[in-house]
């Protein structure tokens, strides 16, 4: 088995316990990161979020526990546990954990 960035490959691992909640604070961990893409594990506290930025490939968001809301263009959406939402590629976007919120980033550089 490898490791990489600190995750184990070939083993199983539980998802939701990959990113640990921290007062005040965000916290990631990265899954895997390859040249056409990355997984990571993100972990926010309430109130905690991501300022306004883009970035010039689509990202699927998968959430794993809690609320957000993430703007997208302009656009609020709220999104919770077991729901997903593409952001897309060269679009601001921002979000902001309503309550503790936990997510799974996929990012496709292709």
């Amino acid at each position: 088995m490898a490791e990489k960035k600190g995750v184990v490959t070939g083993e199983k691992l539980e998802l939701a316990g990959l990113a640990g909640y921290q007062d005040g604070a965000v916290v990631s961990r990265t899954i895997l990161d390859k040249p056409v893409g990355t997984i990571t594990a993100f972990a926010f506290d309430e109130g905690e979020g991501l300022s306004e930025h883009t970035a010039p490939y689509d990202a699927f968001v998968q959430v794993l526990d809690g609320e957000a809301q993430i703007n997208i263009d302009g656009t609020a959406h709220n999104v919770a546990a077991g729901e997903i939402i593409v952001m897309p590629a060269n679009k601001p976007h921002s979000l902001r954990a309503v309550q503790k919120f936990k997510m799974l980033l996929v990012m496709i550089r292709a």
